[in-house]
């Protein structure tokens, strides 16, 4: 059966899944690139952007969990690129070159209107401007009875989190101090939504938590 599901998400001691001032060098906010330094040496990783070499172990078995299983990802439209309001051209056309990592339908959250963006390896850009319930519609239509995740920000996480959507969480909680930036959990009752802690696992470079809601 399909689950709703954040994958990898990579988090901060003190809470925060993005540093602050996001910008075309700072794709992760001011800071926010330490968050993932558990997973560019991963085999997964290096893989898609690397040598192809890479480590294994259990933050490499975390990163190739995230990838499995999927038919369809939403973003937030600060995922897509540092660009506010409306769309000044078609030019932007993601972070990650001509052939993103994501190789199905990925549905972006976004106020203003954009054609769909057709990407190497099987990747399409959709601008979706009605909302989170018909972004996971059309998610759904697309991931048939594959997974979709939601690959973030923290905004667009808490806004499934609040519409009591999300099925499952990973979290790489990374030992690294951000002070501001953007907040996962702020206002959110994680025990009030239903999720329990299902299992985490400690190595050197981050703490891997699942959380699942309850039956």
């Amino acid at each position: 059966m399909s689950k709703l599901r954040v994958s990898a998400f990579a988090l901060s001691i003190d809470g925060f899944g993005a540093g602050p001032d996001q910008s075309v060098d700072n794709p992760l906010g001011v800071g926010g690139e330490a968050l993932h330094n558990w997973f560019f040496p991963t085999r997964t990783f290096q893989k898609m952007y690397g040598s192809g070499d890479g480590t294994t172990g259990v933050d490499d078995d975390f990163a190739a969990q995230a990838m499995d299983n999927l038919g369809a990802w939403i973003l937030g439209r600060n995922m897509f690129g540092p660009i506010r309001g409306p769309w000044p051209d078609e030019n932007w056309k993601g972070w990650w070159g001509d052939e993103p990592p994501y190789h199905v339908p990925v549905f972006v959250l976004t106020h203003h209107p954009r054609s769909p963006l057709t990407m190497q390896g099987g990747t399409t850009f959709h601008f979706v401007t009605e909302g989170i319930y018909e972004v996971l519609k059309r998610a759904k239509e697309a991931a048939g009875t594959k997974d979709i995740r939601v690959g973030g920000g923290s905004a667009t996480i808490r806004q499934y989190l609040r519409a009591r959507l999300i099925d499952e969480m990973h979290l790489a909680i990374s030992p690294v101090l951000l002070g501001s930036g953007e907040s996962l959990f702020g206002g959110i009752d994680l025990l009030g939504l239903g999720f329990q802690r299902t299992r985490h696992v400690t190595t050197p470079s981050a703490m891997h938590v699942v959380l699942t809601k309850r039956p």
